[in-house]
């Protein structure tokens, strides 16, 4: 279970502001159809983050314990430092012949490719050994912060600066470093 919510806090918070994000938000402005948006988010995630939590856990079983700590630790404290540059604004993609789903689904799985939440659930795979509860962890995070761009996503960018939400998201990624080297 702690797999499934770490991963979850960690992706939630990490994506706040993030270029999948963005791309969420203008996939919704431009179809207006935000259930088939979600459902390739949903598809898109699941397929990525699930090849990325088992290569994490693969590599786990290749390196000794201690390395593995640190590495991860390190991984963790330069993603606190990643997270604080904010992500350049996209237009989205630019063929329409393939509708929302697909379209959604390709340019999710594109964009996460060597993503910030990619890694992390790469690193979060190796920590947890557990697969499956870091893709179901790291996918209803991508769901939530997506979701809020997807549904309310102009109302909610004029409330809450996104440098606060980096910052948070920033601490959080320090916390699971710092946590990792710690025991916790």
């Amino acid at each position: 279970m702690e797999a499934l919510l770490k991963s979850f806090a960690l992706v939630a918070a990490s994506e706040m502001g993030d270029k999948t994000q963005l791309l969420a938000l203008v996939l919704a402005l431009r179809y207006k159809r935000p259930w088939i948006i979600m459902a390739g988010i949903l598809a898109a995630t699941i397929l990525n983050h699930g090849l990325a939590s088992w290569v994490g856990g693969y590599v786990s079983s290749l390196v000794s314990p201690d390395v593995l700590r640190y590495t991860l630790a390190a991984i963790f404290g330069a993603f606190a430092l990643w997270i604080l540059i904010p992500d350049k604004d996209e237009d989205g993609p630019q063929n329409e012949r393939f509708g929302p789903f697909l379209t959604t689904l390709v340019a999710f799985f594109l964009a996460e490719m060597g993503d910030k939440t990619q890694l992390a659930t790469v690193a979060l795979g190796a920590r947890f050994q557990a697969p499956v509860l870091v893709t179901i962890g790291t996918t209803l995070g991508m769901l939530f912060a997506d979701g809020l761009a997807v549904f309310f996503g102009e109302r909610l960018t004029k409330r809450i600066p996104m440098k606060w939400v980096r910052i948070f998201a920033a601490v959080l990624f320090a916390a699971f470093g710092v946590g990792i080297l710690v025991g916790f």
